[in-house]
């Protein structure tokens, strides 16, 4: 079965929870592993990693937080995902992802029945992963609204 990692999933949870705080709000990583049953210590990793990238910004202080430092719909699934975990993978020989064409690690693709349709089935995956924003998934209802 394909899905996405818990990490992805966990930084998808808490851009969530960000783009529903009323306006000037801040949330903890504490607080956002509490509301979802999140094992803390993993929580304030994702959120280090979302800062570090850009995505949400933290504020230091007695009455710190984070909030969301990029609007939704500027972020692809595909960017957000391989910020988190690096790039999303349909079979584990394609080795990475770039553009338009992926690598495999089978030294004689040659002898690979399935090597050909998988790599199709990857571009299109990725393409279909770009086209998709947060602001979708997050909630459709965000999509415009603030950053």
């Amino acid at each position: 079965m394909m899905g996405l990692t818990k990490k992805t999933g966990y930084g998808l949870t808490a851009m969530a929870h960000l783009a529903h705080l009323p306006q000037g709000q801040l949330a903890t990583a504490r607080e956002i592993a509490h509301q979802y049953e999140i094992p803390q210590a993993l929580m304030m990793n994702v959120m280090k990693r979302l800062a570090a990238a850009g995505y949400v910004e933290s504020v230091r202080g007695a009455h710190g937080g984070y909030r969301l430092a990029k609007h939704l719909s500027d972020v692809t699934l595909e960017e957000f995902s391989t910020r988190l975990e690096g790039p999303v993978r349909l079979a584990a020989c394609i080795s990475h992802v770039t553009g338009d064409s992926t690598a495999c690690t089978q030294a004689n693709q040659m002898l690979c029945p399935v090597h050909d349709p998988v790599h199709r089935v990857q571009r299109r995956l990725q393409d279909f992963l770009k086209r998709v924003t947060l602001a979708e998934i997050v909630d459709p209802a965000l999509t415009g609204a603030r950053e």
